[in-house]
């Protein structure tokens, strides 16, 4: 009874474990490309209208730890810190300086909030508050 009871918890680990890793992903398809933005939570305001013209990309620079990519209007950069699948990021830095209504800011204001992130099963970068999805990204261009 008690080798049953072993191989049964040895199986049942090793199932959650991988239903664990293909949840997390592997870090390396952050760099693979960069990511456009499908979701960001907060505003009431629709997602079309805080995002009419473009949406937010984002793109990871492994060497430099750095992020780059466009707000919805302006282009950005700022540096990202990371550990395990904690991620943080500093204050973005605007490259250009266009006004393109409150899109930006709700972008910019949601990115410093995050702690972490993870890969989904279908492919999509999801970056959290803690274990809320904050922000939710598919692979761009």
């Amino acid at each position: 009874m008690k080798k049953q009871t072993l191989l049964l918890f040895a199986l049942l680990s090793v199932f959650l474990m991988s239903c664990s890793t293909n949840m997390m992903g592997d870090n390396s398809k952050l760099y693979d490309n960069g990511w456009e933005l499908e979701y960001i939570t907060g505003p009431r305001i629709t997602f079309q209208g805080l995002f009419p013209d473009e949406k937010p990309v984002i793109s990871f620079n492994k060497s430099t730890n750095m992020v780059t990519g466009t707000t919805g209007c302006n282009g950005y950069n700022t540096q990202y810190k990371m550990n395990g699948k904690m991620i943080s990021f500093e204050v973005p830095a605007m490259t250009t300086m266009r006004y393109c209504g409150d899109g930006e800011a709700v972008f910019t204001k949601t990115m410093q909030q995050i702690t972490n992130y993870r890969m989904t099963t279908d492919g999509k970068l999801e970056l959290l508050m803690n274990d809320v999805v904050m922000m939710r990204f598919k692979k761009g261009m």
